[in-house]
């Protein structure tokens, strides 16, 4: 399977810097590295809102130019960091899920995690057709709007919503889950750099799991894919 972010994506957001790895299911305990991750989110937190936070402020920018409502619409980091200064913990789902998300929130970025067995040949992220259909994880189907950015694979199915901020239940992490497509997307400044040093703590944390992470590759204009 081939990822890649799509020449239109490229043009509109030339300030984009992404990576991605694969890894399995990691076979040892996350606890102490979610603990050490929470530890820095909360750091993280207290040292700014979060509206003032470079990383959130550049994806509330990207989802304005993308025509949507930055306070109604939020990327998945930003999701994850409000729920947590609220709650102060989150929900366990699956150990890989959970550290993707402690991640996310120590860096401040978006990261998904994708079932690579559910994607149906390539994947990309582009503007939507208007034909894909994406199954929330509540269940059922929907249609993205023409032009909306989706992770669409070759199947037609769109794994991902406005981009970053809703993944699809169809490849939605599980048990039994054996291999995954992790990807890290930023637009503030300094963030190729930031996106290679979250790749490098998510790649040494899923070995030394157990998880057998692949080599992290940075994905830019001149090199935009990436082969599981």
């Amino acid at each position: 399977m081939h990822f890649r972010h799509s020449d239109d994506v490229r043009a509109a957001f030339p300030e984009l810097a992404a990576g991605a790895l694969t890894a399995g299911a990691p076979t040892a305990p996350v606890d102490d590295r979610l603990a050490e991750l929470h530890t820095r989110a909360k750091a993280r937190l207290a040292d700014a809102p979060l509206s003032a936070l470079p990383e959130i402020g550049a994806w509330r920018r990207a989802f304005s130019r993308m025509g949507l409502k930055p306070t109604q619409y939020r990327c998945a980091s930003e999701s994850l960091l409000r729920r947590f200064a609220k709650e102060g913990t989150l929900p366990r789902i699956h150990p890989l899920v959970d550290l993707c998300n402690a991640v996310s929130m120590a860096y401040a970025i978006p990261v998904a995690a994708l079932d690579l067995d559910r994607i149906d040949g390539d994947l990309e992220v582009r503007p939507a057709g208007g034909g894909e259909v994406y199954v929330p994880l509540s269940g059922g189907s929907e249609h993205p709007a023409p032009g909306e950015i989706v992770f669409a694979d070759a199947g037609g199915n769109a794994h991902a919503r406005r981009w970053t901020n809703r993944q699809s239940g169809l490849s939605a992490v599980r048990p039994g889950t054996g291999r995954v497509l992790i990807v890290a997307e930023a637009m503030h400044d300094g963030a190729a750099a930031d996106v290679a040093a979250l790749l490098r703590t998510l790649a040494a944390d899923l070995d030394a799991l157990g998880a057998a992470p692949s080599r992290p590759a940075l994905l830019t204009r001149d090199a935009p894919g990436f082969t599981c």
